[in-house]
Formats: C-alpha cells, sequence, structure tokens
C-alpha cells in the first residue's frame, strides 16, 4: 500500500494523528527532501528508512519503491509541507501505482492553497489554483495575459526572492484588483495583507518564506462610470454613425449598465 500523506506547512503540530500513525508503521518513507523531512520525523521519534524521491530522480526512483510497493511494503510519501502530488514530487509516482494496480490511498490534512484561500476572504466557491508562474519574464506574462479574463479568484505561489517581480506582473496584466498576499503561513511570523494592487506598496513586503497570492477574479470588479464617462461613450458612438437607440445598446454592453442609467443621458445629446 502507498500512502500519501500530507504534512505540516509550518506549524509541526499541524499533521493528523492519522498521518502521524501511517509515518510510524510503513516500512519506508518516500521524502522530497530527507533532511527536511528527518526533521519532523525526529520530532515524533519516527525511525524508517528514507528513500530521496524529488522533481529530479521521479522518473527512475518510481521504479524502485514500485518494485517494493509490489514486493509487497507499505511505504509513505511525503513532501517538504503539505500535500504531495500538485506542485510537489509524486504525481509520477501516483500515476504508476495506478497503472500497476498498486494499492494507495490519499490522507487529508494541510494544505497551503486552501489555507490561504479561506484567509484571503476573496474565495466562497469557485477558485483557480495555478501555483508557480514560469519564471521566465516573457512565459510569465503570456501566461498571465490568458488569465485576465478568468471570472474566479486565482491563487498563485511565489518565492520571496521573486515576489516583488511577480506582483509587478501581476497587476501589468490585471491592473487593479483586490489582492491577499499570505505569508509564513502557519509559522510564527504569519502575516496576511488584504489590499489592492493600486495600495500595494510591495517594497515594504518581507522577504522571508514562501508566499501564496489570492488574486480577486475579473468578473467580480465592477468599474465605476461617472454621467461625463457614459456621455462620452455615447457621443463616440454616435459620431461613429450609430443612432442613440444603437448607442445607448452599445454602451449598455461595454458598462454592464441598465437601461435607466443610459438612455436618460442619450436624451442629452
Amino acid at each position: 500500500m502507498l500512502y500519501i500523506c500530507p504534512t505540516p506547512i509550518g506549524n509541526m503540530e499541524d499533521i493528523t494523528l492519522r498521518v502521524l500513525n501511517t509515518l510510524k508503521k510503513v516500512d519506508y518513507i518516500a521524502c522530497e527532501d530527507t533532511r527536511h523531512s528527518a526533521i519532523l520525523l525526529n520530532y515524533y521519534d519516527i525511525h524508517k528508512p528514507l528513500i530521496s524521491l524529488h522533481e529530479h530522480n521521479e522518473m527512475e526512483k518510481r521504479e524502485e519503491i514500485i518494485r517494493l510497493l509490489a514486493e509487497g511494503n507499505e511505504i509513505a510519501l511525503v513532501s517538504d509541507a503539505g500535500m504531495p502530488g500538485i506542485q510537489d514530487p509524486g504525481y509520477l509516482l501516483i500515476q504508476a501505482a495506478i497503472e500497476r494496480n498498486i494499492p494507495y490511498t490519499v490522507l487529508p490534512g494541510a494544505s497551503a492553497v486552501i489555507t490561504a484561500a479561506v484567509a484571503s476572504n476573496l474565495v466562497q466557491k469557485e477558485f483557480l489554483f495555478i501555483g508557480f508562474l514560469p519564471r521566465k519574464k516573457t512565459l510569465q506574462l503570456e501566461q498571465l495575459e490568458n488569465l485576465k479574463s478568468v471570472s474566479w479568484p486565482i491563487v498563485f505561489y511565489e518565492a520571496p526572492h521573486r515576489i516583488e517581480d511577480t506582483l509587478f506582473n501581476i497587476y501589468q496584466v490585471f491592473e487593479n484588483r483586490r489582492i491577499s498576499i499570505c505569508r509564513e503561513i502557519s509559522k510564527k511570523f504569519e502575516e496576511y495583507i488584504h489590499t489592492d494592487f493600486d495600495s500595494l506598496d510591495s517594497e515594504k513586503i518581507e522577504r522571508r518564506g514562501e508566499f501564496v497570492i489570492v488574486v480577486e477574479g475579473c468578473a467580480e470588479i465592477q468599474k465605476e462610470y461617472t454621467q461625463e464617462d457614459i456621455l462620452q461613450m455615447l457621443k463616440e458612438e454616435i459620431e461613429k454613425g450609430s443612432s442613440k437607440k444603437d448607442a445607448v445598446r452599445t454602451v449598455m454592453i461595454q458598462t454592464k449598465l441598465p437601461k435607466k442609467s443610459v438612455y436618460p443621458l442619450s436624451l442629452e445629446l
């Protein structure tokens, strides 16, 4: 049996009794970083043979782990923090277990994306999890362009040394939106920043610990139009050759305003 075990994302006590009992009973523990996992395991006095399984060796190591599982061994899979398999090693191993009919189970537990989504107060139902954006600026901007019209809140991960550049790039593409920046989740210096891009001073953000960024979805943004804005838009449509009736209809579509907010202004033209 393969056990996918979530580990603490900050506080050492953010681990379930079931995960602890599983780690104590298995024959091997596959770790993203054996040195990092050893800190947690020693804290709970757990001593098991460790297998290194990270992004650079997962393709070859999964064969060794599958062989051990096929021989009847029980193995727990852990990442450095949170749930393995998404934005962490484990995907290829789980895929191999499914393909070869190796029994496996996923234990519930700590997750940075869910914690940040709740803390942001921007997520009530649906949201889109992206994780880490591409590191290269051109690729990052390209992906952000593809995401800017998404109506759901979007969740990103980012490292401390790239946080300022990434926030600037998101702002450049998404323009002003509400944002929540979560830092050091579940740790001593945990911090939540609730603001919008126009008000954000990214230089004051402490560059320590991992970041989770939650950005408001585009459909939740309702631009405010003054009467002068609406009149100008109506004039522009009429100057293009539209009738007043068609101009009103076009401006209603562009602004998503009701007829009662647009039609009376057209009578002034």
